[in-house]
């Protein structure tokens, strides 16, 4: 899942999140969680003033972000000293798994 500003969603991005009138979540209800963006839904949220919104995956890629491979390899290196402790190799595990999640179906971006 990634918060992304509305001016960069695009068509066919799918929503991770409701989103909420005056993004507040006692709000009105504008759009659901799973709902596909299209380019008229995305032009009605500037309209009514919607300025983020999050969506499922890693879809946009900004000076600074880091691929799952990168991440992980992050986490292995800060548990690495732990992992005799059980309860921290189960921490470990949720941690990856969280992470390959939330960077969606191909992991993030390709490599270079």
């Amino acid at each position: 899942m990634q918060k992304i500003p509305l001016n960069l969603a695009a068509a066919e991005m799918v929503l991770a999140r409701d989103i909420f009138k005056n993004d507040s979540p006692t709000g009105m209800p504008i759009c659901g969680k799973g709902t596909v963006l299209s380019d008229s839904l995305i032009s009605r949220l500037q309209q009514m003033g919607v300025q983020s919104l999050y969506v499922e995956g890693h879809p946009v890629w900004q000076e600074g972000d880091r691929c799952l491979s990168e991440q992980l390899a992050d986490l292995e290196k800060r548990f690495s000293k732990t992992l005799d402790n059980r309860h921290n190799a189960v921490l470990l595990d949720i941690y990856r798994n969280h992470l390959t999640t939330a960077m969606g179906d191909n992991g993030g971006r390709t490599e270079e």
